[in-house]
C-alpha cells in the first residue's frame, strides 16, 4: 500500500456507504458503487467493506483485503468484524471532534452514554451465542445476569457495579464454548473426564476474557471462580471464601440458583422454595450469607409486587409465601448468630 493511501470518496459513494446495512462483500464489478478508483489504490484489493456510522452518519470506512486462497468473508465473521466497528466508528468519531470545550464535553457524554448501551448489548448477545449449545440451558446466562444485578441492588452496590455484575453475569459461561456439545445433553452423571472437560470451561473463560479490556476489571476472576465455594470444594482453585471477592461469590449464587430452578437432561427444575432451603441450608458452608440475604430479598419483594420489575421475571414465585421467605431469612441469620454471646 502507497503512505499515503488515498481513496476519494463522491458523493455517491458516501450515500451508498451510509445506506449499507452492516459489512458488503462486493461482487466483481460492485467496488465502484462504494469506493471511487481517482485514487492510488485500486478499490479491488478490497474484499470486505464495513462503513463506520455514528447516528446513522458516516465516519469512516474499515476496509479488508483478500483472504488466504481467495475465499470470501462468511456471515459468521462479517458480524464479528461488525461488533469490532461499532467501537472503531466511537473512537473515529470521538477523534475527529473539533467543537468549542463545552460542546465538546456534550458530545462525549452522549458517546459515552452510547458506549454503555452498546456494551450491554454486545454482551447480551455474546450471552445468547453461549447458552446456544443446548435447549435447556437457553437464556441462562441472561437470568443469571439478572439475578446477580439484583443481589447487588439489595445489597446497595453502586449502580456501575451492579452494571459490572450484569456484564459478568453475561460472560461467566463463555469458556462453555469449548465444551463438547454432547455434554450438555447427556442425561446422566458425567464421568471424571467428562466432568473435567466441563469444568475446565472456567480455565478456558478466564483465557478468552483476560486479553479484554473491559470497563469492569473483576470480570476475569468472576469467569474463573464463579464455581468456587466458601469452604474450598469448590474448582478450579479451590478458594476459600476470603479469597474470593464479593461479586464473585454473587454470580456464583445466581449461577447455583438459576440452576437448580432450570430444567436439566437428567432432572426436572427443583421448585423455587425447595431451591431457597437448599441455598440456605448450604450458608455459609457454600454460599456468602450477604449474598443469600440479598436473593432472599428480591425474591420477597416478588411476593408482595413490590419489584418495579419482576426478579424471576417469567417464572413464578407463587410456590413460596412471604412468611416462608422471612422463615428462610430467620433461619439463616440464627445460624450465623448460633453460639455467639451478645453484651448489653
Amino acid at each position: 500500500m502507497p503512505d499515503p493511501a488515498i481513496i476519494p470518496l463522491l458523493p455517491k459513494h458516501v450515500h451508498a456507504l451510509e445506506s449499507a446495512r452492516g459489512a458488503v462483500v462486493p461482487s466483481p464489478g460492485e467496488h465502484d458503487s462504494f469506493l471511487s478508483s481517482n485514487g492510488n489504490v485500486a478499490p479491488e484489493l478490497f474484499k470486505c467493506i464495513i462503513p463506520l456510522k455514528v447516528g446513522g452518519k458516516l465516519v469512516g470506512v474499515l476496509a479488508l483485503g483478500r483472504r488466504e486462497g481467495d475465499a470470501r468473508y462468511d456471515a459468521g465473521e462479517t458480524d464479528a468484524v461488525e461488533l469490532l466497528c461499532h467501537y472503531v466508528s466511537l473512537a473515529v468519531h470521538n477523534f475527529a471532534l473539533s467543537q468549542t470545550l463545552a460542546q465538546r464535553i456534550s458530545e462525549n457524554l452522549r458517546v459515552m452514554a452510547s458506549l454503555h448501551g452498546f456494551y450491554d448489548n454486545a454482551l447480551e448477545a455474546f450471552a445468547t451465542a453461549i447458552d446456544v449449545k443446548h435447549v435447556n440451558i437457553h437464556g441462562h446466562s441472561l437470568r443469571v445476569a439478572r439475578y446477580a444485578a439484583a443481589i447487588g441492588e439489595a445489597m446497595n452496590f453502586e449502580s456501575s457495579e451492579i452494571a459490572a455484575l450484569r456484564s459478568a453475569g453475561y460472560l461467566h459461561d463463555i469458556g462453555k464454548v469449548a465444551v463438547d456439545k454432547r455434554l450438555f445433553g447427556k442425561p446422566s452423571s458425567l464421568d471424571p473426564e467428562e466432568f473435567q472437560e466441563m469444568a475446565d470451561h472456567t480455565v478456558v473463560g478466564h483465557k478468552i476474557v483476560s486479553g479484554v479490556q473491559f470497563p469492569w476489571p473483576k470480570i476475569p476472576e468472576i469467569v474463573r471462580w464463579h464455581h468456587e465455594r466458601a469452604d474450598g470444594s469448590g474448582y478450579p482453585d479451590g478458594l476459600v471464601i476470603d479469597d474470593v471477592p464479593m461479586p464473585v461469590r454473587i454470580v456464583g449464587l445466581a449461577d447455583t440458583f438459576d440452576a437448580m430452578t432450570s430444567e436439566r437432561p437428567y432432572r426436572e427444575p427443583i421448585s423455587l422454595g425447595a431451591t431457597l432451603s437448599e441455598i440456605v441450608r448450604l450458608t455459609p458452608q457454600k454460599f456468602d450469607p450477604n449474598a443469600v440475604q440479598g436473593l432472599l430479598l428480591q425474591v420477597r419483594r416478588d411476593t408482595v409486587g413490590s419489584n418495579r420489575v419482576p426478579f424471576l421475571e417469567g417464572r413464578t414465585a407463587e410456590s413460596i409465601g412471604t412468611a416462608d421467605i422471612d422463615q428462610l431469612a430467620a433461619s439463616l441469620q440464627h445460624k450465623l448468630n448460633h453460639g455467639r454471646l451478645y453484651l448489653t
